[in-house]
């Protein structure tokens, strides 16, 4: 509100300017055409005021040499909201009175706001007194010439420039535009991202609670403490599912990243954190085989966090459709040569398959395939025979 009426100030004060600007500009204009030098051509003279048409007022010439200059170019101030209005009066007044300067700002007005075509109009009429005053001339002389051309340039200049103006304008609503679609873009792909991490994330905690709220379900002659171990670990895993809800949520609150301003990312998990990943699936009774070598540290960060969802993302499709199966994770690389991935899987026999299956959208392998690209990388999974495999490759530069 107070930058607005602030603007609303400046634009006042810049108003005032330039009336009294004009209104000096056509004193000038007008002192200069009384001494035989126009820049406009005057078709006529405005009439003397008279005192019953007899005695003339003093008055007079101050009317003619600054009212009228003052009086045309308080019109400006309406030049805003009335452009064309404006300016045919002013052009009209200007070929009797020294008011070609007001006329001149609102011809500019007109040409950096208005359309072409309203504003080619108006600088037709400013040029119609042109012609008209070498016609009404008893002979052509250099002075009338010399008129004609100043006027002629005059409304060509406040033309041209009304078109810069213009196109400043409309350069830098193009700019404010791009601007906000590449925000929009970055926004995008940031909730792209979100997603992606709802998913790799929520997923693998709700098919862990699911695991375990079913095993509960199906063995009746559990014990207290299979009983309290798996409730412990339904209300982990929903405990975490929340915070990872809300996280997620909070971010997607905010117009940007978090840490957009820094440059900072969230923190992100590693391949450090993945025995802790596999514990919390052998918890549910999966069988899992983690074969990797201890120096996997120099892996770049952006192969360490894709590694680990690929994997994060297997074991919960694990848990989906192949439940009771043993799950095989084998890591090997080296800088120059990459990091390859291979999670395999037996796939339980069609007789077995049954009971509920968790729901999926099938989109989480697809998802970290397209990550897999950005990063340079290449994924592929699928059925081969009984065994369901994901295998990845990443880079690890030397």
């Amino acid at each position: 509100m107070q930058e607005e009426r602030s603007g609303v100030a400046r634009r006042h004060v810049m108003d005032a300017l330039v009336v009294c600007a004009s209104a000096a500009l056509s004193v000038t204009v007008g002192v200069a055409a009384s001494r035989g030098l126009q820049v406009y051509p005057r078709l006529s003279s405005p009439p003397t005021l008279t005192w019953g048409g007899v005695i003339p007022l003093p008055l007079a010439d101050l009317t003619r040499s600054a009212l009228v200059p003052l009086a045309g170019s308080a019109l400006l101030l309406r030049r805003r909201r009335a452009a064309v209005p404006v300016t045919v009066v002013l052009l009209v007044a200007a070929t009797v009175a020294p008011l070609i300067p007001a006329a001149l700002i609102a011809l500019f007005t007109v040409a950096a706001t208005r359309p072409d075509r309203t504003t080619w109009t108006l600088a037709g009429l400013a040029l119609v007194p042109l012609p008209l005053y070498l016609v009404a001339q008893p002979s052509l002389t250099v002075q009338a010439l010399t008129t004609v051309v100043t006027g002629a340039v005059l409304v060509a200049a406040s033309m041209g420039w009304g078109f810069f103006v213009r196109g400043m304008h409309r350069a830098a609503e193009q700019a404010r535009d791009e601007a906000a679609w590449r925000t929009e873009q970055v926004r995008q792909r940031e909730r792209e991202a979100l997603a992606r991490e709802m998913h790799d994330v929520l997923a693998h905690r709700l098919s862990l609670l699911s695991v375990h709220a079913g095993a509960l379900e199906v063995n009746q002659n559990a014990t207290r403490t299979e009983v309290a171990e798996a409730a412990g670990v339904i209300r982990s895993s929903a405990h975490q599912a929340m915070e990872d809800l809300q996280q997620v949520l909070g971010v997607l609150r905010t117009p940007l990243q978090p840490d957009a301003a820094t440059g900072v990312e969230p923190p992100q998990p590693t391949l450090a954190e993945l025995p802790l990943l596999i514990e919390q699936s052998r918890k549910t009774g999966m069988h899992i085989t983690l074969d990797a070598p201890a120096d996997l540290g120099a892996v770049p960060g952006t192969s360490q966090r894709t590694a680990y969802r690929i994997v994060q993302e297997s074991l919960t499709n694990a848990h989906k459709h192949a439940p009771g199966q043993s799950v095989r994770i084998r890591l090997r690389g080296a800088p120059g040569e990459g990091l390859t991935l291979d999670v395999t899987n037996p796939l339980p026999p069609p007789a077995e398959r049954t009971g509920p299956r968790l729901p999926g959208g099938g989109s989480g392998l697809k998802g970290l395939s397209e990550r897999t690209a950005l990063i340079g990388g290449r994924l592929t999974h699928g059925s081969q025979g009984a065994t369901h495999r994901v295998e990845a490759h990443l880079p690890w530069p030397a």
